[in-house]
């Protein structure tokens, strides 16, 4: 499938669908999804809007790597990971992922570590506004360094 990056707000049930149809009938015994939105809370409350800026060659490169890794890791028919950047208001997505498998496990596992690897290691910084001003997160709530 294809990984990429938006700018523009994201539909991530119809690029599920999208790229679901694109699929071998009958190869696939499941499918395993994550779509990511914005709270508008985070360590700081009434969140108005978050920026996600990144390097774009860099992050294309990164997402790249990660579905090459998750194909590898693990018998997948298909990937797709979207993660939006720019603008992001409470209730918009930021990030889609989609795994195709045969079997559940796989999807399932596959889906779970490349949310996390995103959340985690992402070459993607976030500047969120509200009442209190504009910051740049540099921590996750549970401790980890800055990502998707």
């Amino acid at each position: 499938m294809s990984s990429g990056i938006s700018d523009k707000p994201v539909q991530p049930w119809q690029l599920i669908m999208d790229a679901e149809a694109q699929q071998s009938a009958g190869e696939i015994g499941a499918t395993a999804t994550f779509i990511g939105t914005m709270r508008d809370f985070s360590q700081r409350k009434n969140l108005e809007k978050m920026v996600l800026e990144h390097y774009p060659q860099m992050t294309e490169r990164y997402l790249e790597k990660l579905e090459k890794l998750a194909r590898c890791r693990w018998p997948l028919q298909d990937c797709l990971i979207v993660h939006r950047v720019g603008d992001i208001y409470p209730g918009d997505p930021i990030v889609v992922i989609a795994c195709w498998s045969s079997h559940r496990r796989a999807a399932l596992d596959a889906c779970d570590w490349l949310i996390e690897e995103l959340k985690h290691n992402a070459p993607l910084w976030k500047k969120e506004y509200g009442p209190e001003g504009e910051h740049w997160v540099e921590e996750n709530t549970d401790g980890h360094s800055q990502g998707a």
